[in-house]
């Protein structure tokens, strides 16, 4: 398939894009600043990116640019909307309305030009802590207000692909960690290790869904290929280890101790902040033997990845 794939920059599409490119597609991935903005981790996701796809810099979802790449780029197969802002997106004052706004720009010119193209598929990507999203302890209200900026952009999409009949897929991602992610709990993990620092574990009740983003990475390029023509809708949200965060440590510890080959210590902390939901998790278990995936070679890569960039100088 020819695909036009937003959001390419990011830690989970930079491996949607070289996993849905190693299986034989041809992708463009519009990026939303210019190329001298991206820096530290990001930037060396954008470099990678040359490998498997056509750049187009500055181009950010509904902009004029954006629009014309539609036209002079096309005709697509399949466009996968992976992008969304998510700047702050941990903070209680994100601003959901500007979010929306950004992830919709220019909504009705594009579902236009997909129609003017014959394109017929489009695939969004979902969060698990959107509104109606996942299995929870707390009802199916949004997380955060990223969360709930991510459902409204959703119901928008659904409402306007119904509206042309234009099939839409859903991939909603639970918690994917791996090489070349965003320095976050995995990272402050290997990082602690491997300058011989035992890692504090506040929530270690949480129940949540971590996932390798590599296994993620062929559930999506497996889903995206599934989609049809048909008008209608189709959802995955791949489950992987659906466990508590204590317990996923556990594991992880046991994981890196023989690959980093240093004493992977942690404490789990008395968890006293449910701000929360105690339960979020997916709902799809997926196989990963049927989708090719080798659990050692991706320890192995993670592993080697930690060690290139966190190691002690």
């Amino acid at each position: 398939m020819k695909i036009l794939f937003t959001g390419a920059s990011s830690f989970s599409g930079l491996w949607f894009v070289e996993t849905l490119a190693a299986r034989g597609h041809t992708l463009v991935t519009p990026l939303q600043r210019s190329k001298t903005e991206y820096e530290g981790i990001r930037k060396t996701r954008v470099q990678r990116l040359k490998n498997c796809s056509k750049k187009i810099f500055d181009c950010p979802f509904g902009s004029l640019l954006f629009l014309s790449l539609l036209e002079q780029e096309g005709p697509f197969d399949l466009i996968c909307h992976h992008a969304a802002n998510v700047t702050d997106y941990k903070s209680h004052t994100f601003d959901f309305v500007g979010a929306l706004e950004s992830n919709t720009l220019s909504i009705n010119l594009f579902f236009e030009q997909l129609k003017a193209q014959k394109c017929q598929k489009l695939l969004l990507t979902g969060s698990l802590f959107e509104q109606r999203e996942g299995l929870s302890s707390s009802g199916n209200q949004a997380v955060s207000p990223y969360g709930l900026s991510k459902g409204l952009t959703s119901d928008v999409f659904s409402y306007y692909s119904a509206l042309h009949g234009i099939k839409l897929g859903k991939f909603v991602i639970p918690n994917p960690f791996g090489p070349y992610e965003e320095a976050r709990f995995t990272t402050y993990l290997a990082n602690s290790w491997l300058h011989k620092k035992s890692a504090n574990v506040t929530f270690p009740e949480y129940l949540r869904d971590n996932i390798p983003v590599s296994l993620l990475a062929k559930s999506y390029a497996a889903f995206a290929e599934s989609l049809t023509s048909e008008t209608g809708f189709s959802k995955l949200s791949p489950s992987f280890r659906p466990e508590s965060q204590g317990a996923f440590v556990q594991y992880f510890a046991k994981e890196m101790h023989s690959r980093l080959n240093v004493p992977c210590e942690y404490t789990l902390q008395k968890q006293i902040d449910f701000s929360e939901p105690k339960v979020r998790i997916n709902c799809d278990p997926i196989d990963p033997e049927a989708l090719g995936w080798n659990e050692a070679s991706a320890w192995d890569a993670l592993a080697e990845f930690y060690l290139q960039t966190l190691s002690p100088k």
